[in-house]
């Protein structure tokens, strides 16, 4: 058997997801397509993925040289913005 909801409890809840759905709105743009934001957000964490496996090399060549990252940065004609 489903449990009954009474219609009261109904209308709260509906009241609950609408408050959640105007503030996510409020939050992404208000109008703002979906796909768009999804697609924004996976083109980030490429960014971010691409950035880390630089980071993880640059800290294992230094490792493996025996030297710090700034003298790999160095070696490599990088300055403290690359």
């Amino acid at each position: 058997m489903h449990a009954r909801t009474s219609s009261k409890a109904q209308q709260a809840r509906i009241e609950a997801l609408q408050a959640e759905v105007n503030e996510l709105q409020s939050v992404l743009g208000e109008g703002e397509n979906a796909e768009q934001i999804v697609s924004r957000h996976i083109k980030s964490l490429h960014q971010y993925n691409e950035a880390k496996d630089a980071a993880q090399v640059c800290v294992a060549l230094a490792t493996y040289r025996h030297t710090t990252i700034r003298q790999v940065h160095s070696d490599f004609g990088l300055t403290d913005d690359d």
